[in-house]
């Protein structure tokens, strides 16, 4: 079965990079029929808070994204535990006591000699004797996951052939001295654990995936397939630290709809056209990894705007219903949908429908609009108020077009540009009309 995770860390809430990792994930598991977990990386105790567990929980939930299982690190330390000791026993990980500016110094001295600054495995040289007596001076070490030599290769599902040379690598840091997981091991451990089938992520995680691909084989585990794609970047097409920022209260404040956000994230930085699915099973059926490219991934507000603004013109009025004015009901939403970039702006024009509006007529128009109160009053309001009334002063002043139309929006409305007013116009209502086309 097709087993995809989306692993966060509840040290903060989901930016938009996050929320694309999450998306892919699920549309690759749905595609498949297969299963979408949610794996809470909460191993660092100090910066993991649980208010970022429920933030996560209810932004995906908001999204859409509903996880098939959730499982949480903290409490999987057992079973690290146990797979920690089968590698040291195995000779796959070490103590190491460099402290940071040992490292650090180290590091400097390699790079000014020309040399790449990769961890020169000293600590391999220490004796049982030499250990001992750092424990004595109470000196705890790190973990190092001890890489083989010879090459490291996978078929990337979006990059393609990868290749990596183990000799150029530092062998990782997997356990710090206070006996604290960091991000490599717990993961591979987990993915094996949970049947991960596709590790879907981005491309800044491909030097992770060539140490983790050795830590798979030291487990005994065939590794996952493993799809990294493009990273985001803004608008003006560099990396931004604005996308960072941008998390789903931002949206919600903005008034995007979630499909718009998935219909963005799932296309761009494909091959595929970005389109304004209301409902994500287009996306699903078309998901497929061949149609990503190796650039970035341009991520633009504006055109989530305007990709929003069409999707908010499907959207029935039972989807939409509970957010609208009291007493908007389904012919009032149908009307007043066309003209609506977010949801939220149905007030603002469900106000006009109610009123009180206020419009200034041209003086030039005061003779025409008295024509239109008059017969505002005598025509047949059960079926076609707006043609009929048009039709009537039409016929009596000679107007057509704009100079008909327009003095008659702006007064009934106060606005140059609207809804359709054949459809406004029974919403307005007879009494509400005859009101405002009267001329004081």
């Amino acid at each position: 079965m097709t087993v995809t995770r989306f692993a966060p860390s509840p040290t903060g809430t989901l930016h938009v990079g996050n929320i694309r990792t999450a998306l892919l994930n699920w549309l690759f598991a749905r595609g498949a029929g297969g299963r979408f977990v949610l794996r809470i990386d909460d191993t660092d105790r100090e910066r993991s808070e649980e208010r970022y567990v429920d933030a996560i929980r209810a932004d995906l939930a908001w999204l859409g994204l509903t996880p098939d299982a959730e499982v949480r690190q903290s409490e999987r330390f057992a079973l690290y535990e146990a797979r920690f000791a089968e590698l040291r026993a195995a000779g796959r990980v070490y103590p190491a006591y460099e402290t940071a500016q040992e490292l650090d110094l180290k590091r400097k001295i390699q790079l000014g000699r020309g040399l790449p600054p990769i961890y020169d495995r000293a600590a391999l040289a220490l004796s049982e004797a030499d250990r001992a007596t750092l424990a004595a001076d109470g000196v705890q070490p790190h973990w190092r996951f001890k890489l083989d030599p010879g090459a490291i290769a996978w078929d990337d599902l979006i990059r393609g052939p990868q290749h990596f040379d183990a000799a150029t690598m530092s062998d990782p840091v997997i356990r710090r001295a206070d006996g604290s997981w960091l991000y490599m091991l717990p993961s591979v451990i987990d993915d094996i654990d949970l049947g991960i089938s596709h590790v879907v992520r981005g491309e800044d995680h491909v030097s992770n995936t060539a140490v983790q691909m050795q830590m798979f084989d030291a487990l005994g585990a065939t590794p996952p397939r493993f799809a990294h794609a493009a990273l985001l970047t803004g608008s003006e097409g560099k990396l931004s630290k604005r996308l960072g920022s941008l998390g789903v209260d931002h949206f919600r404040e903005a008034g995007i709809e979630p499909p718009a956000i998935a219909a963005l994230l799932a296309r761009i930085g494909t091959s595929q056209p970005v389109e304004p699915f209301a409902d994500p099973a287009p996306l699903i059926a078309a998901f497929d990894f061949a149609a990503f490219g190796r650039a970035p991934a341009r991520f633009d507000e504006a055109e989530l705007a305007q990709l929003n603004a069409r999707i908010v013109h499907q959207l029935d009025h039972d989807v939409v219903a509970a957010r609208l004015p009291a007493g908007m009901d389904r012919a009032a939403w149908d009307a007043i949908r066309p003209n609506l970039a977010t949801v939220a702006d149905a007030a603002d024009w469900w106000h006009v429908v109610e009123g009180p509006i206020e419009a200034t007529p041209d003086p030039e128009d005061r003779d025409f609009l008295t024509a239109a109160h008059r017969l505002a009053g005598t025509i047949e309001w059960a079926d076609d108020p707006w043609h009929a009334l048009t039709a009537a002063l039409k016929a009596e002043t000679g107007r057509k077009g704009k100079p008909l139309f327009l003095p008659l929006r702006r007064a009934l409305t106060g606005r140059d540009h609207g809804p359709d007013m054949a459809a406004l116009l029974p919403l307005i209502g007879r009494e509400r009309t005859l009101a405002r086309l009267a001329v004081n």
